[in-house]
């Protein structure tokens, strides 16, 4: 990666991003200690052990949401760290708002009394579990070795779900694909796997103009890394097409644009942050 484009990103996060995003640019490029990340993800727990107050910037909701505490865990696994001290509250706090199925809804209605993007609403009384975000959720603690009595009804609810699934939603997907990278029986797992790659294989499933706009999901959504159990279903060449495109998109800023319009000026800077943070590990990842 460019010494270039990771100043322009350094002083575009500097000016506009969050706390939490700037702690894991000093992280994942500037050699920092991870510790500071930690405490800035420890601003938006609850007392409940959960996650809210705007982790997840589209929706502005202070009480603890199942998508926070995916983003939580996603960023302890970024630095490395899966402090208990975090973590079993926040697997106590899951094991209050999952349902009879085992798993956590998408959404949960304390959302409904505070600004957010319209697909966070919730209509039910008692959403049902989703797949999104629960199979990330126990994909991350199992990645971590973490013991707790709520992941294994959990973990049996997202292999069934992913069984009767033929989804083609990216989020559902790319939630399953974390759960089933880290799932202890590899057989049933790479069975499922192959099934996912059959999905996506799909035409239109998959953008693969690099310059499709709009809120679409191309090959380096699905295969961030190169080692994602998705690459091998794109050619060096398409690959090195979307990574040429995705380091163009880079703005006069320094920062890179989120595909969907965000409820807020604010909202949409911090979407940003995170938006970039996501470009740039790929970018590294990739070596490009």
């Amino acid at each position: 990666m460019t010494s270039d484009r990771l100043r322009r990103a350094r002083e575009f996060l500097l000016l506009n991003a969050r706390l939490l995003e700037r702690r894991l640019f000093a992280h994942q490029f500037e050699g920092a200690d991870g510790t500071p990340v930690v405490a800035a993800l420890t601003a938006y727990r609850n007392p409940d052990g959960g996650f809210g107050n705007a982790l997840e910037p589209d929706k502005r909701a202070p009480p603890s949401q199942p998508q926070d505490a995916e983003i939580a865990l996603r960023t302890l696994d970024t630095v490395g760290r899966f402090p208990g001290a975090l973590v079993t509250p926040l697997c106590d706090w899951l094991a209050s708002v999952s349902t009879p199925a085992g798993g956590v809804p998408f959404s949960l209605a304390t959302v409904n009394a505070f600004p957010h993007a319209p697909w966070w609403a919730v209509e039910e009384a008692d959403p049902p579990a989703n797949l999104n975000p629960t199979a990330a959720i126990v994909g991350l603690l199992l990645k971590h070795g973490v013991d707790h009595p709520w992941i294994a009804p959990a973990a049996d609810f997202c292999w069934r779900g992913i069984a009767a699934s033929e989804s083609t939603d990216f989020h559902e997907i790319a939630c399953s694909i974390l759960f089933l990278t880290h799932a202890p029986d590899r057989p049933r797992a790479d069975l499922e796997i192959r099934r996912l790659r059959q999905r996506i294989a799909t035409p239109g499933v998959v953008a693969l103009d690099p310059d499709a706009a709009g809120y679409v999901q191309k090959p380096l959504d699905f295969a961030p890394t190169p080692d994602s159990p998705f690459r091998p279903l794109f050619s060096e060449a398409v690959i090195a097409d979307h990574l040429a495109a995705l380091a163009a998109r880079q703005q006069a800023d320094g920062g890179w644009p989120i595909n969907w319009e965000a409820i807020s000026p604010g909202v949409a800077c911090e979407c940003r942050g995170r938006v970039t943070i996501a470009a740039l590990q790929t970018l590294q990842a990739y070596s490009a």
